[in-house]
């Protein structure tokens, strides 16, 4: 199996780590020190021997960070891993801080003495975080120390080494368009701006630009490389050249070793761009040296989000086969939950062993999440042989997870009852789904970003008082992170949806301690055909990538306008005529029940 079920992190590490890191500061003349979730690269997603986050405070969420002072150490969370925290650190000794509510430099500005020097890694903070904590941190007397040597990895005895696997060519059929035609339309932008170079910290955005894919980093067919883009078009790739070999690369990309990115980055001159929402601090106090930084977007950064036609299709072959996998999934668990003896853990196993029927899965996007009765709450919950619990009749079980596949990438969340729903259950459950479908019905004015229009996804949860702590979709990515900017439905997006972005689409709600309920189907952004009644805007929508049934069982039918139960009819529908064809027997029994109209 690609998933594993040790628990990564145990909170009694934590308090003898942060013991001994306060030592080190103290010994190297430093009042605090920050310890963040990144990597050099500045990705959502990091090696093992990058989670010093999770080594110190044992907390192994994808977003956060601690900033350790001499009394207190405080671990920022946001609104998805709220009920997960309390579980993986000692807050004896590690006190969770709500965030971003609270602002790092406020946190700092009331707990840290008067002229403290808190330290940080030049390579783990992009320019902008460090730009603006300086500016707040300065007013007040206090000092943002940049140190070469990181004192977490100092104390760190046993990390792991960097990881340095294969990189390999992704075929053209799937690419869509050759890594020369991205280089040299990329390469013309640059000139056109008057920019010599632009320097590519993330390594998605490289993997896209050279059409290579990686193994790095689990769950993500990425490499951890850097590089450099000339004007001319012609790349600087810096990674491991044992990762190299055999690959047929092109005269103008050269390979260079991952050690001399920073010495390469010092003989640079004119004018270079780097994009100071992920470009390492590091990066740019090297280039201030000899070159002009210009700051802008990376800019594989929308060209990646825009899927082009192969892309798309690659994207919906990837889907169907997925979908397969799990209406056989679903089939399977109608049928065994209510008899007892399943768990948390045999539910991942086995739709792991249903994705692979097919030959065709790489890898899955991410830990499957897979929540029973209480765990459900736990927003990105991760099962663990100590935390493994029964699927019990009359709980919920929250399954949300993903494929990795050569044409695309999954990510997929059904909720289902086991037997009669706990109390509350339904009605909140169809309230979920009518913010799922109100998101999968809109059509809306070319130039909305996500922020305009998320707060559909909410309304029947809000009109009750209630709500969900975390956003209603991500961007995906064509057999690359299941997580990608910069296009999200978030009330804090606001870049613009345009044609061919793929995005989730994943209201929820949670009831801690009881239960968790969430919804999520993949959706591509699309022109919206020509509206009689209109006045001619240029309009967009939404087009549906997912067809996997929803569990009828949780649906107060009578809660619903016409147009919702219409909507549910005719996706089941959908369903139905995709689907069907590709299961046989029990299967395709179970599949014609579900589906049937409300």
């Amino acid at each position: 199996m690609f998933q594993t079920f040790d628990a990564p992190t145990n909170p009694a590490d934590g308090p003898p780590r942060l013991k001994a890191l306060r030592a080190r500061l103290a010994a190297e003349g430093l009042t605090g020190f920050l310890v963040p979730r990144a990597d050099r690269h500045q990705g959502e997603y990091v090696a093992h021997c990058d989670e010093r986050l999770a080594w110190l405070t044992g907390f192994s969420g994808s977003a956060g960070f601690a900033a350790v002072l001499p009394d207190i150490a405080g671990v920022f969370i946001d609104g998805r891993y709220r009920v997960q925290v309390k579980a993986q650190v000692d807050t004896a000794h590690f006190t969770p801080v709500p965030w971003p509510e609270t602002r790092l430099a406020d946190w700092l500005i009331a707990q840290a003495p008067a002229g403290a020097r808190i330290g940080f890694d030049p390579w783990l903070h992009s320019v902008k975080e460090v730009a603006g904590l300086e500016k707040a941190l300065t007013a007040k007397g206090l000092a943002l120390v940049p140190v070469e040597a990181n004192p977490v990895d100092a104390i760190w005895d046993d990390r792991p080494a960097e990881p340095s696997e294969p990189i390999l060519p992704h075929p053209l059929q799937f690419a869509g368009e050759s890594s020369a035609d991205k280089r040299a339309r990329l390469g013309a932008d640059l000139a056109k701006a008057k920019v010599g170079a632009a320097v590519l910290t993330l390594p998605d955005s490289v993997c896209w630009l050279l059409n290579i894919r990686g193994s790095d980093i689990a769950r993500n067919p990425i490499a951890r490389v850097n590089a450099v883009l000339e004007a001319s078009g012609k790349v600087d790739l810096f990674c491991d050249p044992a990762q190299a070999e055999g690959l047929e690369l092109w005269p103008d990309v050269a390979v260079l070793p991952r050690e001399s990115f920073a010495a390469a980055l010092a003989e640079l001159g004119g004018r270079v761009q780097i994009d100071p929402e992920s470009a390492p601090e590091a990066v740019a106090a090297i280039l201030r040296g000899k070159a002009e930084v210009v700051e802008g977007p990376d800019p594989c950064l929308l060209p990646k989000a825009k899927k082009n036609t192969a892309e798309l299709d690659g994207m919906r072959a990837a889907h169907l086969r997925d979908a397969v996998a799990m209406v056989k999934f679903l089939a399977w668990l109608d049928d065994e939950a209510e008899n007892g003896g399943l768990t948390e853990i045999s539910v991942v196993e086995r739709l792991e062993g249903f994705r692979r029927e097919a030959n065709e899965l790489r890898e899955i996007s991410f830990d499957t999440i897979s929540g029973a009765g209480p765990n459900g709450a736990i927003v990105h919950y991760r099962v663990t042989h100590e935390t493994n619990r029964p699927v019990k009749p009359g709980e919920l079980l929250l399954v949300d997870s993903g494929g990795q596949y050569l044409d695309g990438t999954t990510d997929i969340t059904r909720t289902v009852t086991v037997g009669p729903p706990p109390e509350g259950a339904a009605e909140a459950f169809t309230r979920v789904l009518q913010g799922m479908i109100a998101v999968s019905r809109l059509v809306w004015p070319r130039g909305r970003a996500g922020r305009d229009l998320e707060a559909v996804a909410r309304y029947p949860l809000w009109v009750v008082g209630k709500d969900f702590d975390h956003g209603t979709g991500h961007g995906v990515g064509a057999y690359l992170s299941v997580h990608e900017g910069p296009q999200r439905l978030s009330r804090v997006s606001e870049v613009p949806l345009e044609p061919g972005m793929i995005l989730s689409n994943e209201p929820g709600y949670y009831r801690e301690g009881e239960w968790g309920i969430r919804i999520e189907n993949l959706v591509a952004v699309e022109e919206a055909p020509p509206m009689p009644d209109g006045d001619g805007r240029d309009m967009l929508a939404f087009q549906t990538l997912t067809y996997v049934p929803i569990d009828r069982h949780l649906i107060e039918v009578e809660m619903l306008s016409r147009a919702e139960r219409e909507w549910i009819d005719g996706y089941h529908r959908s369903v139905w005529a995709l689907i069907s064809d590709r299961v046989s027997g029990e299967v395709k029994d179970w599949l014609r029940q579900a589906c049937a109209a409300l």
